[in-house]
């Protein structure tokens, strides 16, 4: 199998297909972009991936892009450590969880970009509008989590813990304020070895 990644490793989508992939123990090679010079809509990779975006699967002559998709395929293809719950209805929270961050809170994803976890914090504070957004995204983390449980569903690990953790780590590396409950749990979701294995990734200067 191949990836391709951003050359920075700061996509958290990257972020969440990596994840899986050493989640399942797959053998892959990473393929970096350089997506500041537009190397991701060269007609090379504009064959591999329809939608010029990393993260990109290359499995054989199969290729496939949007990284939970990717997940889905994963989990539904190969053996190994399930990334979404058996159960339906958690599978459905699940994904439910993965389309809100993706789709949801711009303003937080745009003030609070990803170079704050994976490089240096900004002393910028959030807008109103961010700043209404990270109210919405604590009070539906809340409500998620209000089984008691360490991850999203209950005691069972999942893919979107991932994703729901880099989205409160957007505000909790860069020093906002953040309820210390969910702090807590994107710090236990931050110290799994699959996630520290690319935060720990070799990047280069911004």
């Amino acid at each position: 199998m191949k990836l391709y990644v951003d050359s920075r490793y700061t996509s958290p989508y990257a972020m969440s297909v990596f994840v899986a992939l050493h989640e399942k123990q797959l053998p892959f090679d990473i393929i970096t972009l350089d997506l500041s010079s537009g190397a991701n809509h060269e007609a090379d990779y504009s064959k591999i991936s329809i939608t010029h975006r990393v993260p990109t699967l290359v499995d054989g002559d199969f290729t496939l892009s949007e990284s939970s998709a990717i997940t889905e395929y994963l989990h539904e293809s190969y053996p190994g450590q399930s990334l979404y719950p058996i159960d339906v209805k958690a599978r459905a929270r699940a994904r439910q969880v993965q389309a809100w961050l993706r789709s949801d809170l711009e303003s937080i994803r745009t003030e609070r970009a990803t170079v704050v976890i994976f490089y240096e914090p900004i002393k910028i504070p959030l807008s109103v509008e961010a700043q209404g957004a990270a109210e919405k995204l604590f009070a539906g983390a809340t409500e998620l989590l209000s089984h008691g449980g360490p991850y999203l569903c209950g005691t069972e690990w999942c893919i979107a813990d991932v994703d729901l953790a880099l989205m409160l780590n957007r505000l909790i590396l860069n020093g906002d304020t953040v309820p210390k409950h969910l702090a807590a749990y994107a710090k236990h979701q931050w110290q799994r070895p699959s996630v520290q294995l690319w935060v720990n990734q070799t990047r280069p200067p911004l």
